[in-house]
């Protein structure tokens, strides 16, 4: 790689690190608002809403399309974190 690629590729990597800090503070908000979710769930039968994950991978397609992303990519993102989150309720699940 020449010298003047490296040192595009360090100010590139700069940014996608900057913008990773900004995911993690995005990802403690959308946690916190998971936790309040889960307070409101009486049982545990209550975490898997098939309905709703359709309609969110739905949505992001749409998003996808309409801002020029590559759906495969935004639908993987999302399942990961929806199917992540789930994990995360059922492991936080107190029965009341």
């Amino acid at each position: 790689m020449s010298p003047n690629n490296k040192k595009k590729l360090n100010i590139l990597r700069k940014s996608l690190d900057k913008l990773d800090n900004s995911f993690i503070k995005l990802i403690k908000k959308r946690t916190n608002l998971v936790k309040e979710v889960l307070k409101l769930k009486e049982s545990k039968n209550q975490i898997i809403d098939r309905k709703r994950i359709r309609f969110i991978l739905n949505q992001i397609r749409k998003k996808s399309i309409k801002n020029k992303i590559d759906p495969k990519i935004t639908k993987r993102i999302w399942k990961n974190m929806i199917y992540s989150y789930i994990d995360f309720e059922k492991r936080n699940f107190k029965k009341k």
